[in-house]
């Protein structure tokens, strides 16, 4: 699960003084309910937006709003992380149920973060099936992301696990796709349905000229592959028109939307 870029007034400090007492803090924040679903906007080049992403904060009775680098990366050493995951996974596939009833909505999909410890857990098929099932959402419409970090290990489990998922309807994402060294290798193996070009890249777009040929070029390769592309922290209108002429037709960033609760996206989509 990642800790994705914020924008103030988002606090991202660190919240312990010590693990057990953040542990106790975060178990309290799943039994209270303090957990909310922010979602980031997907567009396509016409600004139409076509889903989004869900994004977990922790609404803390005395620090306010804390984003996720704050309790993610504790989250991650321990078993936490599956149990907050699961509440990501549940309360994405209720949004995405009450979209369906949308007319304006219902096409719109839902990507969902999931971390190694949430895959690796025997069940984790199944749950996610039963899921699906439990709250009527619709197969085609929720997306997994992975980020290269979780293939390491027992990476012929999880490329087992993504096919079963995937024979479902359910999309399976490459996150900040680039940025690691084994990428192209396992774009060969995992059934990906959809990768995501990491911002980094976009960043540095009209600061070296490579930079702008890497994204151009792993555009290109994701066409040729026949996989669905996004492009993250799109920021400037520059970036933007750049990008449509490299052949992106996805788009996510502060340039379109900030990560904003469910009622605020409702306005944003009027």
């Amino acid at each position: 699960m990642k800790t994705e870029q914020l924008p103030l007034p988002c606090t991202c400090l660190a919240v312990s003084p010590a693990d057990s007492v953040l542990d106790a803090a975060l178990r309290q924040a799943l039994e209270s309910q303090q957990f909310v679903l922010f979602y980031q906007p997907v567009v396509d080049h016409r600004r139409n937006m076509t889903g989004a992403e869900a994004l977990v904060r922790w609404m803390h009775p005395q620090r306010g709003l804390l984003g996720p680098c704050a309790f993610i990366p504790h989250a991650e050493q321990s078993d936490l992380i599956v149990e907050i995951g699961d509440w990501v996974l549940k309360a994405a596939c209720r949004q995405l149920v009450q979209w369906q009833r949308d007319p304006v909505a219902c096409t719109y999909t839902v990507a969902v973060n999931v971390s190694a410890r949430q895959v690796r857990q025997p069940g984790f098929v199944a749950g996610v099936v039963a899921l699906l099932a439990e709250t009527g959402a619709n197969p085609f419409l929720l997306k997994l992301e992975l980020t290269e970090s979780m293939l390491v290990g027992n990476v012929d489990d999880i490329i087992a696990k993504m096919n079963a998922l995937k024979a479902h309807g359910i999309g399976i994402a490459l996150d900040d796709f680039g940025t690691g060294y084994s990428s192209l290798c396992y774009l060969d193996r995992l059934p990906v349905t959809h990768i995501k070009i990491d911002r980094s890249f976009v960043d540095n777009m009209f600061v070296t000229p490579r930079a702008a040929t890497i994204v151009q070029a792993l555009i290109a390769l994701a066409h040729a592959l026949d996989l669905d592309v996004v492009v993250e922290g799109v920021e400037t209108a520059a970036q933007w028109a750049a990008l449509i002429g490299f052949g992106a037709r996805r788009f996510q960033g502060f340039l379109f939307a900030e990560p904003v609760r469910v009622g605020e996206l409702r306005q944003w989509m009027a």
